[in-house]
């Protein structure tokens, strides 16, 4: 009997993994390109850039609160890159085009980490909500991607520039590099570090968690920095891979994250959630997305049966909570 509720258990815990092995069986049936390994490896590119964003969401749905603004900030950083690319290797600065390319990066990222801190700031000190916060930088960001590129895609990256977002490296692709090693120090991070376990506490109960001696003002604004900070890694990589700073990128990328994490089992009252979950419902999303692509399924019918998954994993993940 014992067996047998260990068994219950295991499965139960891994649902979502049988779930997306048994989509991928009948996908090798019904698309027979699809478990070829340049197909497999264009899955993973394409998911690497949003779960990249996803690992950061994971922590701050666990903290207890959302950000809405990763994929206006994702255009933003992009933009911005290609601006001070631009603006730094033009005449009066003149400075080489590598140099500007690297300052644009850097500044991109920092911009991304304070705008998360001012998100968290916002949120902690004067109670604004951080669904409010970020809808409102969610609309600034996209208008200042605007108004930098005047409503035209910035086109001043060196070839060489294309490696962060197209390039390979021992034949894997660089992003989804980038994306396995944000995975394995997130995991580490939120399973086995003590800042990890305070976010759990936080979104578990944060006056709890305040008692316990947790800086709870601090570890929720260091989720969204975070996150920013992803978003705005996220950016430059898909400028790099596009070759172009532009504005209308990564719209709606928000809320396909926010599936993705919620799809691998974070619940969105907090305190509950893994990061080896948010890599497999990315990867999930995916894999659906691509298979009915290799189907030819009409674009208009991709968004009903994504819809219509997407409702269905997040139901059994719910029914298996319970059941534990």
């Amino acid at each position: 009997m014992h067996g047998i509720t260990r068994l219950r258990a295991v499965v139960s815990s891994a649902v979502l993994e049988i779930v997306l092995v048994a989509l991928s069986l009948l996908l090798a049936f019904a698309a027979p390109h699809f478990f070829t390994p340049e197909n497999l490896l264009n899955v993973l590119r394409n998911v690497s850039m949003q779960g990249l964003i996803a690992l950061g969401m994971t922590t701050v749905i666990i903290a207890g609160e959302i950000d809405l603004s990763v994929g206006s900030m994702v255009a933003f950083s992009g933009c911005l890159t290609a601006w001070l690319t631009v603006s730094l290797s033009s005449p009066p600065i003149g400075l080489p085009v590598a140099i500007a390319v690297g300052a644009g990066i850097f500044v991109s990222l920092l911009a991304g980490f304070l705008l998360g801190s001012l998100v968290g700031l916002l949120r902690t000190k004067y109670g604004v909500p951080s669904f409010i916060t970020t809808l409102a930088l969610l609309t600034a960001l996209t208008g200042a991607a605007e108004l930098i590129t005047n409503g035209f895609p910035l086109t001043p990256f060196p070839v060489w520039y294309n490696f962060i977002g197209g390039g390979y490296l021992f034949g894997i692709p660089f992003p989804a590099l980038v994306f396995l090693l944000a995975f394995g120090v997130t995991h580490l991070l939120m399973n086995f570090t003590t800042f990890g376990r305070s976010v759990y506490a936080v979104g578990g109960n944060a006056e709890a968690a305040r008692l316990s001696a947790i800086n709870v003002s601090m570890v929720k604004t260091m989720v969204l920095a975070l996150t920013a900070t992803l978003a705005a890694a996220s950016g430059v990589m898909q400028s790099s891979e596009i070759m172009s700073g532009t504005a209308t990128t990564a719209k709606g990328w928000e809320l396909d994250v926010i599936a993705a994490v919620i799809i691998g089992g974070t619940s969105f009252t907090g305190g509950v959630g893994r990061v080896w979950g948010t890599m497999v419902g990315v990867i999930f999303l995916g894999v659906i997305m691509n298979g009915m692509t290799l189907m030819n399924v009409n674009e208009y019918w991709q968004h009903v049966v994504r819809g219509a998954l997407i409702l269905l994993a997040v139901l059994i993940n719910r029914l298996e909570q319970r059941s534990v």
